[in-house]
């Protein structure tokens, strides 16, 4: 039988305080820290968002290489036949459902939007393989609205830091929102992107490197296995 991790307790003031502490120091860990995938407008941005779903980012940057030289705007999408761009983004998998995703959003940006990527998350919640997650990445890489997106690392880091107990994405991006500054030290869009970069560095999800961590002394998880 599998034996079950203890959770680590959590207090919203003493999360609060933490996540005041760890902020600079991840700020100034990770100066460079950015969105892995490749884009250069918000439609490629949010193509690419598509497909990363169960896919790695460096798997949809060699595909999106391609793909965004042959298809440059949301029509460049519908001109083609759905098997055509299947093909073109099998690899990333579930390839049937991302290029019914992806064509249906095109068709409501066209159809609704001007042929725009909206820019509110309510908008954008319209589209088609559009969830909380992608418009957050969208608005606050392709817009600079602050918007937190919880990945898996967020999500995992989260816990560890004693900074939420839920794992639904959902639910932990109000928790966080609650607790993370909008825009201080980045505010919301970066601090996705600092648990991002230190979930694929340091905190990683069979065994985090707590010797090197830069923010350990504030971990209630550190060097704790019980809890990761």
């Amino acid at each position: 039988m599998a034996k079950t991790k203890r959770a680590v307790p959590i207090d919203p003031e003493q999360a609060r305080l933490r996540v005041l502490k760890i902020l600079p120091i991840l700020k100034k860990t990770y100066p460079t820290a950015k969105i892995a995938l490749n884009w250069d407008d918000p439609w490629n941005l949010l193509v690419a968002v598509i497909l990363s779903a169960q896919c790695t980012d460096v798997r949809v940057n060699l595909v999106t290489k391609d793909l965004f030289k042959k298809y440059k705007t949301p029509a460049d999408y519908l001109a083609v036949k759905q098997e055509e761009l299947e093909q073109d983004i099998r690899s990333t998998g579930f390839y049937r459902n991302k290029a019914k995703n992806i064509r249906g959003a095109a068709r409501k940006i066209i159809e609704d939007f001007g042929g725009r990527v909206p820019a509110t998350m309510d908008e954008l919640l319209t589209l088609p393989g559009a969830g909380r997650k992608t418009a957050n990445c969208v608005l606050g890489n392709a817009y600079g609205i602050p918007g937190i997106t919880c990945d898996t690392h967020v999500i995992r880091l989260s816990r560890r830091l004693g900074l939420s107990a839920n794992s639904d994405p959902v639910k932990l991006e109000f928790d966080l929102m609650d607790i993370v500054p909008k825009e201080k030290y980045g505010g919301w869009t970066m601090f996705s992107h600092y648990l991002i970069w230190h979930g694929r560095n340091i905190c990683k999800a069979r065994k985090p490197d707590c010797p090197r961590c830069p923010i350990a002394a504030y971990c209630p998880s550190a060097n704790r296995p019980d809890l990761w």
